[in-house]
């Protein structure tokens, strides 16, 4: 059987045009059984679209933050740097791949747009606009490949099924969530502190964006091991 193709929406440094893809990534995803694939930041609709149907499965990356505008919001004054381009390429295909019914697994600012593009939103900064009683660290002190909190997972998710466990040991290295969930999507993750951690769209072949970073915990990580391996697995159907 061939392995399957997955696109990988790209990193794009705004200081020199470069685009380019964490390794941690790739690595994974070999692992799982797939071939990655770095798309183009620039691709016209009609690339897109191709790329939507001859490649098998897609994962939206980390990265900076999204435009508010994208979610009708004011720039908050903690919100970070932006990459139009990227926002614009992969607001654009993501419909793509949904029509076509193309698996789809998202990671840090990947669950955000895939929420976003959706017609949810984010907190465009948790330190400043959420109240906690225990602050609890988003941006980790220490590496990313050891957790530093814990999620609760949703009964019956998807998410859940796969990690065979209602709790799970994370990392993190974000100042942005989500907020209110899009219509079609689920929560079926949260932290000790409230914060939506993954969403997942029922009745979809794959659908789950998550807050973390499995990519460079899947090595040591059997729950995050088996979320790429699952995800890799539905890009075979």
């Amino acid at each position: 059987m061939k392995k399957p193709l997955i696109g990988l929406t790209p990193a794009h440094d705004t200081e020199n045009g470069d685009i380019k893809t964490r390794p941690t990534y790739v690595r994974a995803l070999k692992a799982a059984g797939a071939i990655p694939v770095v798309m183009p930041l620039d691709a016209s609709e009609e690339d897109l679209k191709q790329l939507s149907q001859d490649l098998d499965g897609f994962l939206f990356t980390g990265g900076p933050d999204v435009h508010p505008f994208l979610f009708g919001e004011e720039t908050q004054a903690h919100c970070g740097n932006v990459s139009p381009a990227r926002d614009q390429m992969e607001i654009t295909l993501l419909p793509m791949i949904m029509e076509l019914k193309k698996p789809v697994l998202g990671i840090c600012r990947g669950i955000q747009v895939l929420n976003i593009a959706l017609g949810g939103n984010i907190w465009q900064d948790i330190p400043s606009q959420v109240t906690r009683e225990f602050p609890l660290a988003h941006t980790q002190p220490f590496h990313y490949d050891m957790p530093c909190h814990t999620v609760s997972l949703t009964k019956g998710s998807l998410l859940a099924q796969i990690s065979g466990s209602s709790s799970i040991k994370v990392n993190s290295m974000h100042h942005q969530a989500v907020k209110d969930v899009a219509e079609g999507l689920i929560a079926s993750a949260y932290s000790p502190d409230h914060l939506i951690e993954a969403v997942e769209m029922p009745g979809y072949p794959f659908f789950i964006g998550v807050q973390w970073h499995p990519e460079y915990l899947w090595e040591k990580n059997e729950e995050a091991f088996r979320l790429f391996q699952t995800f890799v697995n539905a890009c075979k159907e």
